[in-house]
């Protein structure tokens, strides 16, 4: 599974939006510094995926996803693949057993099928403001139930063909 954690807040992100010759669109501002942090890991050659919000980006959040994504499929022995993050490297965290990690080389995120999915997210969610982080998560949750309701829409989006062959090689 490729895992990875993206930050989501208050301050949206702009797009480009219509207007008529002539006149400047209209952006919406909020200027609120409040987070929350999706973490989520996606089997690109199923579409399957496991999402948990999370205050923070630590190596204790970390650990609390891994529990649970280890809990959720106790039956399989899982290969997380994620990136260098400080937080992925911490000495500090104990892993499930059914858990193993495989890292990303530096600077790849192009690497890493998830970033893709999270591109999305963002452009769904742009040029929106949100009054609080509750509301924030159950707009990304809307947008997240898509993907959960068919496999097959996350599949395409994540299933990058030599993901896909060095898999199907195992």
């Amino acid at each position: 599974m490729a895992f990875d954690e993206a930050r989501f807040g208050l301050i949206n992100w702009h797009r480009r939006r219509y207007c008529p010759a002539g006149f400047r669109p209209p952006w919406i501002m909020r200027r609120a510094y409040k987070w929350t942090y999706l973490y989520a890991a996606v089997d690109p050659t199923s579409g399957e995926s496991f999402c948990a919000y999370l205050p923070g980006m630590d190596g204790g959040c970390l650990e609390a996803f891994l529990k649970h994504l280890g809990e959720a499929y106790a039956e399989h022995h899982l290969l997380v693949v994620l990136d260098g993050a400080p937080s992925h490297r911490s000495e500090g965290i104990s892993y499930p057993e059914n858990v193993s990690l495989l890292r990303l080389p530096s600077y790849s995120p192009e690497l890493n099928p998830v970033e893709r999915w999270f591109q999305e997210f963002r452009r769904a969610l742009s040029n929106r403001s949100f009054e609080s982080v509750g509301l924030l998560q159950e707009a990304l949750t809307q947008v997240l139930e898509p993907y959960w309701e068919e496999h097959a829409r996350l599949q395409r989006l994540t299933g990058f063909s030599w993901w896909v062959e060095a898999i199907s090689m195992l």
